[in-house]
């Protein structure tokens, strides 16, 4: 049995997480960490300008994730022992001696505020971040977003990885991508992916003493590191442009060899 420590934010997509990878075989959630989500980017902009594109699209978004995780998270059992702190406490030197005194087999961190190294010292090789995107190829914020504004679906996916002190710059151990359908919507998909990488992180937590050291992408000519900042209007109509005018069509048209072109890290234990 796996003692693990979870590490997230307060959001609806994060409650299912922790709550979906307590209810898994072979794993226990010792304690789990919830930063408050007052300081996210809906509350941003919808502070400036709700009649915007980006805000209609952010509302979309929450929508379609109360579609697919309110249900689930509503009728469950919260087995994660949830400790709710403030926006970027994770960090607070009273939280990380609480995190080294309980010993956990493994950390997982997803969605929370970027980890500092008296944490992550204190778990070499047992912190695994879960990031939205296809490292190295996209890091930073909105790494599953970009790639359909710059019409890009092969870079889309989720990428675990050891943590480290830098942005997104760990050790990968596993990838994956989103599985998509003629019709889908971007935030269908996004979802879906959500839910996949839900199910391969349990497994991953099982399979974690069996995993092979795998041989790291090198990418320093296509390295994009985005943020919040560059989340603007035209970047919104750019995305919904581009589903209107083909949505993912050509890319599924072409799927294998453009995925060929974009490697990624499939450990062979899972």
């Amino acid at each position: 049995m796996k003692k693990v420590i979870l590490l997230t934010s307060g959001e609806l997509r994060h409650d299912f997480f922790r709550m979906y990878i307590a209810l898994q075989p072979g794993i226990t959630v010792i304690r789990s960490y919830c930063e408050s989500i007052e300081k996210n980017l809906v509350s941003k902009i919808k502070n400036t300008d709700v009649s915007s594109l980006r805000y209609k699209h952010l509302q979309a978004r929450e929508q379609t994730e109360k579609d697919f995780f309110e249900e689930f998270v509503a009728y469950n059992e919260d087995k994660t022992q949830p400790v709710h702190i403030t926006k970027g406490a994770i960090n607070d030197a009273v939280i990380v001696q609480d995190i080294i005194n309980l010993s956990p087999d493994l950390i997982i961190s997803y969605g929370c505020s970027i980890i500092k190294a008296p944490l992550i010292e204190a778990f070499p090789d047992r912190f695994i971040n879960i990031h939205l995107g296809l490292s190295p190829y996209y890091r930073g914020s909105g790494t599953n977003y970009w790639p359909f504004v710059n019409n890009e679906p092969e870079y889309c996916g989720v990428t675990f990885m050891n943590i480290d002190t830098g942005i997104d710059t760990g050790k990968v151990i596993h990838q994956i991508r989103p599985d998509m359908y003629p019709l889908d919507t971007f935030h269908v998909i996004c979802n879906r992916l959500l839910i996949k990488s839900f199910k391969t992180c349990a497994s991953l937590i099982n399979q974690y003493d069996r995993l092979i050291s795998m041989p790291q992408i090198k990418d320093s000519n296509k390295d994009k590191i985005y943020k919040n900042a560059m989340f603007d209007e035209s970047s919104v109509e750019m995305l919904y442009s581009r589903f209107r005018e083909s949505g993912i069509a050509n890319y599924l048209r072409d799927k294998k060899q453009r995925d060929l072109l974009v490697p990624i890290i499939e450990n062979s234990a899972l």
